[in-house]
């Protein structure tokens, strides 16, 4: 089965999470998207927590222990 993510370039938004620029919003929707070919469904809080990832706003191991919570 496949999901469709919702992702809004003109708005920077993913499932409603607003991003700074576009370049943040296209790591972050391929980081997503291949996950969900291993299951993954994102929320808008896994969205946030992997933007802060990506954004460096959180390291490896607060992602950790965030996505375990």
């Amino acid at each position: 089965m496949f999901n469709t993510l919702d992702i809004d370039r003109n708005d920077l938004t993913i499932l409603g999470v607003k991003f700074s620029d576009l370049k943040t919003l296209e790591g972050t929707a391929n980081a997503l998207t291949s996950n969900m070919f291993e299951g993954f469904s994102p929320t808008p809080k896994g969205v946030e927590l992997i933007r802060d990832y990506v954004t460096d706003k959180i390291s490896l191991k607060e992602l950790v222990v965030f996505a375990k919570q």
